[in-house]
């Protein structure tokens, strides 16, 4: 049996490993955007608050192309719906380098955003269909992987391209690396088709299940708290902690590193148990943050911090692979909805984070309004345990 699984491994490494680039052209895409915000207003002539329009674009397009996407290619081969993705990478970051004004490069960023979660929840669901018997989890944190390697290597060289060279040759480059891996899925990873494909009201009927919101409400609340020390991860440094810029970017890369550790790490250790990997992982996560308050006035106590709140990220596939888990049916919404509920978290991390600052509060402060996000998120886990519990409970009286 061990000699099979071996093989079975090998033979699909590099199937995950071509799904993996993906999701770092994915990352490549969302966050070197922010790095080079200055740039992009620079060359536009616009104000930063005006380029950060383009962030909101990519986020309200990863909000309406994930379900769209996810349910319209519910009964296509999913390898061909992630050479459809691919394509859509390439052409709308192509678009985005030569965008002229705002306005278009708004536009062009929201297109950037469509195939973003539907890559994503397709990629994982294949991964997933590969991974043999107890490894599903492992095998989505690898396809995962690529977003959290390109934190720590894709964004700081994209960084110094567009500061050496201009922000359009990034986005140029990530377009040519999608028209790559756009061949390269289609002769790397095995045909998918859907083995039981299911109708519009199937998939929508997903939602009726409490325990999928639950579960979800895990990702909606709790995973702010990681947003919204991220967001404010500068302004601590130079006005809490008051070291040299040159540790903003140090401290970025041991958030990027600290997410790549987790979500191996995480993925691991879910194949034996994702649900008590999940409510640790978020205990711990509440007490990184409580000391992130503290540990803001020394740079190597952040950088431990931010390395320990990076590792929370590795939850993703884990809570996938839960949801997967409880439902038998309705994966392509499932795939959107946790797609949707990590952008909506990065939407109300800052949110809260800015509510601690404009009541007075210091950037570090941030912390306490992040565990308070995370205490959340371990509100809701609580409660997809006592369900799951119980239909633990219903199933052996059932069987009896």
């Amino acid at each position: 049996m061990t000699v099979i699984n071996t093989a079975q491994t090998r033979s699909h490494f590099w199937p995950i490993f071509i799904m993996a680039m993906g999701s770092f052209i994915l990352g490549l895409t969302e966050f070197s955007s922010m790095s080079m915000l200055p740039l992009i207003a620079e060359s536009l002539q616009i104000t930063p608050s005006e380029a950060g329009n383009a962030i909101s674009g990519y986020a309200i397009g990863v909000v309406i192309g994930a379900p769209l996407f996810m349910l319209l290619t519910n009964r296509t081969n999913r390898r061909t719906s992630l050479i459809l993705f691919a394509s859509m990478m390439c052409i709308a970051n192509a678009l985005s380098a030569i965008a002229s004004s705002l306005p278009e490069l708004v536009f062009y960023r929201v297109l950037s955003g469509l195939p973003h979660g539907a890559y994503f929840g397709t990629a994982l669901l294949i991964a997933s269909e590969m991974a043999p018997l107890g490894k599903r989890a492992s095998y989505m944190s690898k396809v995962f992987a690529g977003l959290t390697i390109a934190t720590i290597v894709g964004v700081p060289m994209a960084t110094l391209i567009g500061q050496n060279i201009s922000w359009r040759a990034c986005m140029a480059i990530v377009a040519v690396m999608a028209f790559i891996a756009t061949f390269l899925i289609y002769f790397v990873v095995p045909s998918s088709p859907v083995k039981k494909p299911t109708r519009l009201k199937e998939e929508f009927g997903v939602l009726k299940n409490k325990l999928i919101w639950s579960i979800s409400g895990i990702i909606f609340i709790g995973f702010g708290g990681v947003f919204c020390i991220y967001t404010y991860l500068a302004d601590t440094i130079i006005n809490v902690t008051e070291a040299p810029e040159v540790t903003i970017s140090i401290a970025m890369m041991m958030f990027g590193i600290g997410t790549t550790i987790g979500n191996l790490v995480c993925g691991k250790l879910a194949d034996h148990s994702p649900l008590a990997t999940t409510g640790i992982a978020l205990l711990c996560s509440i007490a990184i943050s409580i000391l992130y308050v503290f540990a803001a006035h020394n740079i190597y106590l952040v950088y431990i911090s931010v390395f320990c709140l990076g590792a929370s990220v590795g939850l993703a596939a884990v809570i996938q692979s839960m949801l997967l888990d409880v439902s038998p049916t309705g994966h392509a919404m499932i795939g959107a909805l946790v797609q949707c509920a990590f952008n909506t978290a990065n939407a109300i991390g800052p949110m809260v984070g800015g509510v601690v600052l404009t009541s007075g509060g210091s950037f570090n402060m941030t912390g306490y309004a992040a565990a308070l996000l995370f205490l959340g998120g371990f509100v809701m886990w609580a409660l997809s345990y006592a369900q799951m519990r119980n239909r633990n409970d219903s199933a052996v009286q059932v069987a009896s």
